[in-house]
C-alpha cells in the first residue's frame, strides 16, 4: 500500500499547502482511525520531532518528520518490513552462504520486500533474529556503539557455582579483551551441566560462548531468548512472523534515542 500525498487542493494546484494532514498519516499507519487520530492530537499525545502537537491542521513530511504517540515511534513508510526468526541450528546468519551451507535466503525468499538480517548468530547458536528491509534501523540495533542488550540462555558444562556467576559480571579477561556481561544468572544446575543466562551489549564474535569457556565451562547450547525490547516468546524453532505494532514502536523508540543519544555524544 502507498500512501497519496494531500496536497489540499485538486491537481497540487499553485499555493496549496505541502504535507500530509497529521491525523492522515496517523490512520495510514495503523495507529487508529483518523477520528480517533485527531482525539489523540487534540489531547497532547502526539509528538512531531519531539514536540507535541495539538492543532488538527498540522501537516507534515511523512518521509523526512519523526512521529511518536505516547513516547512510542511510529513507523509511516509502510513499505518497511520488520520479521522475526528463531533460527534453528545449522542455518548460517547470510543470505548467500559461499561454503554452500544452509542460509537464511530459505526465510528470506517467502517475502516480496528484500530482507536481511540484523546482526549475526553463528551457525550452531539457534533464537531470535530480525529480517527487515530498513537499513537505517538495522545499523543501529547491530552496531555494538549503540548498546542494545541482548539475552542468552546457555546450556554448559559442570556445575556452576555463584562465585563464577559474579565473574562474569566482574569481567574476564580474553584474547580480544576484557569483557563483563550487564547480567548473568544460575537458572539450573543439576547432573553434569548447568542452564546459565547471560545478557550483555557486546557484539564480539562468539563473545558467551568465550567468556563461558573462560570461566571453565563450555557451551553446549546456546540460544538467544531477547534482542532489545523483543523477545522470542511462544515462537518455534525455524518458525517466523511480523512484528506486532507494540513491538515496532519499541525498537523505532530504542532506535532513534540510541541515535539521538550517539549523535549528541
Amino acid at each position: 500500500m502507498t500512501n497519496s500525498i494531500d496536497n489540499g487542493a485538486p491537481g497540487g494546484a499553485p499555493g496549496a499547502p505541502e504535507g500530509v494532514r497529521l491525523q492522515k498519516v496517523l490512520a495510514s499507519a495503523g495507529v487508529a482511525s483518523r477520528r480517533v487520530s485527531e482525539d489523540l492530537i487534540t489531547a497532547g499525545r502526539v509528538r512531531v520531532n519531539g514536540e507535541v502537537v495539538r492543532e488538527l491542521g498540522r501537516r507534515i513530511d511523512p518521509e523526512n518528520d519523526k512521529v511518536a504517540v505516547d513516547n512510542v515511534a511510529v513507523q509511516l513508510d509502510t513499505t518497511k518490513r520488520y520479521v522475526m526468526l528463531n533460527k534453528p541450528v545449522g542455518i548460517v546468519s547470510s543470505l548467500a552462504d559461499q561454503h554452500g551451507r544452509p542460509d537464511l535466503s530459505v526465510y528470506t525468499a517467502q517475502f516480496e520486500e528484500r530482507l536481511f538480517n540484523v546482526g549475526r548468530l553463528d551457525a550452531e547458536t539457534s533464537g531470535l533474529l530480525i529480517l527487515t528491509n530498513d537499513g537505517e534501523l538495522a545499523h543501529v540495533l547491530a552496531h555494538p556503539s549503540f548498546g542494545v542488550m541482548k539475552t542468552y540462555i546457555a546450556r554448559v558444562e559442570g556445575r556452576v557455582s555463584p562465585q563464577t556467576i559474579a565473574r562474569l559480571t566482574k569481567g574476564v579477561e580474553l584474547d580480544d579483551g576484557p569483557i563483563v556481561a550487564d547480567k548473568a544468572r544460575l537458572l539450573d544446575s543439576s547432573g553434569g551441566s548447568s542452564l546459565v543466562e547471560v545478557t550483555l551489549h557486546s557484539g564480539r564474535n562468539r563473545i558467551v560462548r568465550r567468556m563461558l569457556e573462560e570461566v571453565g565451562h563450555p557451551v553446549t547450547e546456546l540460544v538467544r531468548r531477547q534482542f532489545g525490547p523483543l523477545h522470542l516468546g511462544s515462537l518455534g524453532s525455524g518458525e517466523l512472523r511480523d512484528l506486532n505494532r507494540d513491538e515496532l514502536g519499541e525498537i523505532l523508540t530504542l532506535s532513534r534515542a540510541a541515535k539521538t543519544e550517539g549523535s549528541n555524544g
